[in-house]
Protein backbone atom coordinates (compact mmCIF):
# COMPACT_ATOMS: atom_id res chain seq x y z
CA UNK A 1 0.00 0.00 0.00
CA UNK A 2 1.50 3.42 -1.08
CA UNK A 3 1.07 6.12 1.65
CA UNK A 4 1.73 9.28 -0.02
CA UNK A 5 0.52 12.91 1.59
CA UNK A 6 -2.54 13.47 -0.96
CA UNK A 7 -1.05 17.03 -1.30
CA UNK A 8 1.90 15.39 -2.79
CA UNK A 9 0.05 14.10 -5.57
CA UNK A 10 0.62 17.28 -7.86
CA UNK A 11 4.07 16.80 -8.44
CA UNK A 12 4.88 13.01 -8.02
CA UNK A 13 2.51 12.25 -10.96
CA UNK A 14 5.02 13.29 -13.67
CA UNK A 15 4.62 10.64 -15.90
CA UNK A 16 3.11 12.93 -19.04
CA UNK A 17 6.21 15.12 -18.83
CA UNK A 18 9.09 13.99 -20.82
CA UNK A 19 11.71 15.66 -19.34
CA UNK A 20 10.40 15.02 -15.45
CA UNK A 21 12.39 18.50 -13.70
CA UNK A 22 10.71 19.66 -10.89
CA UNK A 23 9.69 22.96 -10.97
CA UNK A 24 10.29 25.77 -8.32
CA UNK A 25 6.84 25.50 -6.80
CA UNK A 26 6.72 21.80 -7.01
CA UNK A 27 10.24 21.79 -4.83
CA UNK A 28 8.85 24.46 -2.65
CA UNK A 29 6.13 22.61 -1.78
CA UNK A 30 7.90 19.55 -1.81
CA UNK A 31 10.68 20.73 0.98
CA UNK A 32 7.36 22.47 3.26
CA UNK A 33 6.13 18.84 3.56
CA UNK A 34 9.38 16.69 3.93
CA UNK A 35 11.99 18.74 5.21
CA UNK A 36 11.12 18.75 8.89
CA UNK A 37 11.04 14.85 8.80
CA UNK A 38 14.18 14.34 6.84
CA UNK A 39 15.80 17.12 8.96
CA UNK A 40 14.59 15.29 12.55
CA UNK A 41 15.91 11.80 11.31
CA UNK A 42 19.21 13.22 10.29
CA UNK A 43 19.46 15.39 13.98
CA UNK A 44 18.69 11.50 15.45
CA UNK A 45 20.95 9.39 13.44
CA UNK A 46 23.90 12.20 14.26
CA UNK A 47 23.75 14.22 16.99
CA UNK A 48 24.71 16.55 15.24
CA UNK A 49 22.38 20.24 14.91
CA UNK A 50 24.75 21.56 12.21
CA UNK A 51 26.46 18.72 10.68
CA UNK A 52 22.53 17.72 10.38
CA UNK A 53 21.16 21.10 8.54
CA UNK A 54 24.31 20.61 5.74
CA UNK A 55 22.86 16.98 5.45
CA UNK A 56 19.41 17.79 4.86
CA UNK A 57 20.59 20.43 2.12
CA UNK A 58 22.40 17.71 0.40
CA UNK A 59 19.66 15.13 1.02
CA UNK A 60 17.12 18.13 -0.86
CA UNK A 61 20.02 18.95 -3.70
CA UNK A 62 20.21 14.79 -4.36
CA UNK A 63 16.50 15.37 -4.88
CA UNK A 64 16.46 18.29 -7.36
CA UNK A 65 19.30 16.28 -9.19
CA UNK A 66 18.03 12.95 -9.38
CA UNK A 67 14.34 13.39 -9.55
CA UNK A 68 14.23 12.55 -13.54
CA UNK A 69 15.57 9.17 -12.01
CA UNK A 70 12.68 8.92 -10.02
CA UNK A 71 9.83 6.56 -10.72
CA UNK A 72 6.36 6.00 -9.23
CA UNK A 73 6.07 2.43 -10.49
CA UNK A 74 8.74 1.16 -8.31
CA UNK A 75 8.02 2.92 -4.42
CA UNK A 76 6.39 5.51 -3.68
CA UNK A 77 8.07 9.07 -3.51
CA UNK A 78 8.70 9.38 0.40
CA UNK A 79 10.30 6.10 0.36
CA UNK A 80 12.23 7.05 -2.41
CA UNK A 81 13.12 10.39 -0.63
CA UNK A 82 14.12 8.11 2.68
CA UNK A 83 16.70 6.17 0.65
CA UNK A 84 18.23 8.90 -0.21
CA UNK A 85 18.63 10.29 3.54
CA UNK A 86 19.52 6.88 4.63
CA UNK A 87 21.98 6.73 2.20
CA UNK A 88 23.60 10.75 2.74
CA UNK A 89 23.98 8.99 6.20
CA UNK A 90 25.74 6.31 5.82
CA UNK A 91 28.07 8.67 3.64
CA UNK A 92 28.00 10.93 6.81
CA UNK A 93 29.73 8.12 8.56
CA UNK A 94 32.16 7.02 6.52
CA UNK A 95 33.87 9.80 5.54
CA UNK A 96 34.21 10.96 9.82
CA UNK A 97 35.27 7.87 10.48
CA UNK A 98 38.34 8.77 10.52
CA UNK A 99 37.85 12.47 12.01
CA UNK A 100 36.36 13.36 15.58
CA UNK A 101 34.15 15.83 15.80
CA UNK A 102 33.65 18.33 18.96
CA UNK A 103 30.16 19.95 19.18
CA UNK A 104 29.97 23.43 19.15
CA UNK A 105 26.25 23.01 19.62
CA UNK A 106 26.87 21.24 23.25
CA UNK A 107 29.10 24.30 24.39
CA UNK A 108 26.45 27.01 22.87
CA UNK A 109 23.90 25.31 24.38
CA UNK A 110 25.72 24.78 27.96
CA UNK A 111 26.77 28.66 28.08
CA UNK A 112 23.25 30.21 27.14
CA UNK A 113 21.04 27.42 28.58
CA UNK A 114 18.12 28.20 30.64
CA UNK A 115 18.67 25.61 32.61
CA UNK A 116 20.37 25.36 36.28
CA UNK A 117 24.01 23.92 35.86
CA UNK A 118 22.80 21.24 37.48
CA UNK A 119 19.38 20.48 35.16
CA UNK A 120 21.75 20.56 32.68
CA UNK A 121 24.24 18.26 33.39
CA UNK A 122 21.57 15.66 34.47
CA UNK A 123 20.01 16.28 31.29
CA UNK A 124 23.54 16.55 29.45
CA UNK A 125 23.77 12.68 31.27
CA UNK A 126 20.82 11.11 30.47
CA UNK A 127 21.46 11.97 26.72
CA UNK A 128 24.85 10.97 26.64
CA UNK A 129 23.62 7.54 28.25
CA UNK A 130 20.76 7.50 25.34
CA UNK A 131 23.36 7.76 22.71
CA UNK A 132 25.36 5.18 24.38
CA UNK A 133 22.27 3.01 24.30
CA UNK A 134 21.38 3.68 20.89
CA UNK A 135 25.08 2.57 19.41
CA UNK A 136 24.65 -0.55 21.09
CA UNK A 137 21.76 -1.66 19.01
CA UNK A 138 22.69 -2.95 15.46
CA UNK A 139 22.58 -1.09 12.55
CA UNK A 140 19.16 -2.25 11.06
CA UNK A 141 17.46 -1.51 15.03
CA UNK A 142 19.28 2.07 14.90
CA UNK A 143 17.93 2.99 11.70
CA UNK A 144 14.15 1.73 12.66
CA UNK A 145 14.22 4.08 15.98
CA UNK A 146 15.13 6.43 13.93
CA UNK A 147 12.62 6.58 11.13
CA UNK A 148 10.12 5.74 13.88
CA UNK A 149 11.16 8.61 15.88
CA UNK A 150 13.17 10.97 14.20
CA UNK A 151 11.11 11.16 10.98
CA UNK A 152 8.19 10.23 12.07
CA UNK A 153 7.38 7.57 9.74
CA UNK A 154 4.76 4.84 9.95
CA UNK A 155 5.97 1.28 10.37
CA UNK A 156 4.12 0.44 6.90
CA UNK A 157 6.41 3.09 5.55
CA UNK A 158 9.53 1.97 7.43
CA UNK A 159 8.90 -1.55 5.98
CA UNK A 160 8.63 -0.36 2.46
CA UNK A 161 11.62 1.35 2.81
CA UNK A 162 13.44 -0.84 4.27
CA UNK A 163 11.81 -4.04 2.06
CA UNK A 164 10.40 -6.04 4.72
CA UNK A 165 7.13 -6.72 6.00
CA UNK A 166 4.99 -4.46 8.34
CA UNK A 167 4.73 -6.98 11.37
CA UNK A 168 8.39 -7.39 10.92
CA UNK A 169 9.32 -3.13 11.59
CA UNK A 170 6.82 -3.58 14.31
CA UNK A 171 8.67 -6.39 15.73
CA UNK A 172 12.23 -5.31 15.46
CA UNK A 173 11.07 -1.87 16.64
CA UNK A 174 9.44 -2.88 19.99
CA UNK A 175 12.80 -5.47 20.48
CA UNK A 176 15.00 -2.85 20.01
CA UNK A 177 13.09 -0.50 22.55
CA UNK A 178 13.13 -3.08 25.05
CA UNK A 179 16.69 -3.40 24.36
CA UNK A 180 16.90 0.18 24.67
CA UNK A 181 15.22 -0.02 28.16
CA UNK A 182 17.12 -2.45 29.22
CA UNK A 183 20.00 -1.27 28.48
CA UNK A 184 19.01 2.48 30.55
CA UNK A 185 17.79 0.82 33.27
CA UNK A 186 20.96 -1.10 33.66
CA UNK A 187 22.81 2.28 33.44
CA UNK A 188 20.74 3.42 36.39
CA UNK A 189 18.97 5.77 34.13
CA UNK A 190 15.01 4.92 34.07
CA UNK A 191 13.28 6.65 31.13
CA UNK A 192 9.28 6.33 31.54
Amino acid sequence: MEVVHPAADRYLDKADKPDRLMSKEDFAHMFDLYHKRVYKYICYRIHHHYAAEDLCSQVFETVICKYDRYSPEKAAFEVWLFAIVRNVVTDYYRTQKKRALFSLDALRDLVMSKHSPEEQAIRDDNHRELFKALSKLREKERHLVAMKFGAGLKNAEIAELLGISESNAGVVLHRSLKKLQKTLEAGGVNYE
